[in-house]
């Protein structure tokens, strides 16, 4: 049985975790802050650690600079968890070594595919070792997603769109890749009576442009920035050249565009069977998640941009929202929409 150290300072999310984990299949021990980690780490020496940053004793990033320096523990496969999910922090993470970075709250598939990922990474790693192949691991290697998003932000173009402004259109040549480090983009095309229709909602730290690698290809759908956004770029060569390099990235690709591909089917049944009342509400709850918006912040967005995800008339999602506005679930100010009741929302039918 594969054994798992969880590290977590809060103690309900410890527990939950912690059965998650065992009702999967994992062993699992548990460390109530840094400190104890670390000793737990050494002496238990697990398959694999998931471990929080922001605990007192020891922070996360403490407790990886830690086990990293240990002979004993620095090949073990090292997971973060937390609710940082600023592009800097996901950054130092994966600069000290992590090989992912979760946010919190995180879905439980989320969590087994990054466990089962990484501990098939470390299996094969292993068999290599075991067959007495020389490893010398190239400090400059791209071995992961996180590390490849540390390639586009070392050398990637640096692109500032403005609110509004275009990054690429349908049918142009595909040249770049993207990585959005900060803002929220919308990718949208256009139905056969010419009503745009938004296919996904993008934040920062998430690809774009990933249409196709083929060398003549085109944008299969037209990029907007919803807000200001910054961008790092590089060319659909560069990225070819990585990937031909390396067998670990193509898989988690592969995994990345099906999680992609399952939201979109999450939308589209949203958009075919639900009532206009839960679309509109699904489609708020979706761009407050997206642009990392609490209670306590307006959401400013396009009434046609928010009928566009939900899949309704304009008018209709007005109307909607005018009625949530006099049940008192919602403020509205001109284009900006403040979430009053966030739990009611999460049930509307």
């Amino acid at each position: 049985m594969k054994t798992i150290l969880l590290i977590e300072d809060d103690r309900i999310l410890r527990e939950n975790t912690a059965e998650l984990l065992e009702l999967s299949g994992y062993q699992v021990f548990t460390s109530a802050n840094g400190k104890i980690g670390i000793e737990s780490a050494k002496e238990k020496l697990p398959d694999l650690i998931v471990c929080d940053i922001m605990m007192p004793e020891v922070d996360g990033y403490g407790v990886l600079e830690a086990l990293s320096s240990n002979e004993s523990t620095q090949h073990i496969p090292f997971i973060f968890l937390s609710a940082i999910t600023e592009h800097k922090a996901v950054r130092k993470g994966m600069d000290l070594g992590a090989d992912d970075y979760l946010t919190k709250p995180f879905e439980e598939e989320d969590l087994m595919s990054a466990i089962e990922s990484r501990m098939a990474k470390a299996k094969i790693l292993q068999q290599i070792t075991t067959n007495n192949e020389v490893m010398v691991k190239d400090p400059d290697e791209i071995g992961n997603l996180n590390q490849l998003k540390n390639y586009f932000d070392d050398s990637g173009e640096i692109l500032n769109i403005k609110e509004g402004d275009t990054i690429y259109e349908e049918g142009a040549r595909s040249i770049n890749v993207y990585l959005i480090l900060k803002g929220v983009v919308k990718c949208h095309t256009m139905d056969e009576d010419g009503k745009e229709l938004i296919t996904t909602l993008h934040h920062a730290d998430d690809f774009l442009g990933f249409a196709s690698l083929m060398n003549d290809a085109v944008y299969q759908e037209s990029a907007t920035a919803l807000e200001p956004v910054e961008l790092a770029a590089i060319t659909k060569e560069q990225l070819n050249e990585i990937v031909t390099e390396n067998h670990i990235i193509p898989l988690e690709l592969m995994a990345l565009l099906s999680d992609n591909i399952s939201d979109i089917k999450h939308q589209l049944l949203q958009m075919a069977y639900s009532s206009v009342r839960k679309k509109t509400a699904q489609t708020l709850l979706q761009f407050a998640e997206i642009m990392n918006k609490d209670a306590s912040e307006p959401i400013k967005i396009s009434r046609a941009d928010l009928a566009s995800v939900a899949g309704i008339a304009t008018e209709s999602l007005i109307r909607t929202l005018s009625g949530f506005k006099k049940e008192g679930l919602i403020e509205i100010e001109g284009r900006n929409i403040r979430i009053k009741e966030l739990k009611i929302l999460k049930y509307v039918t």
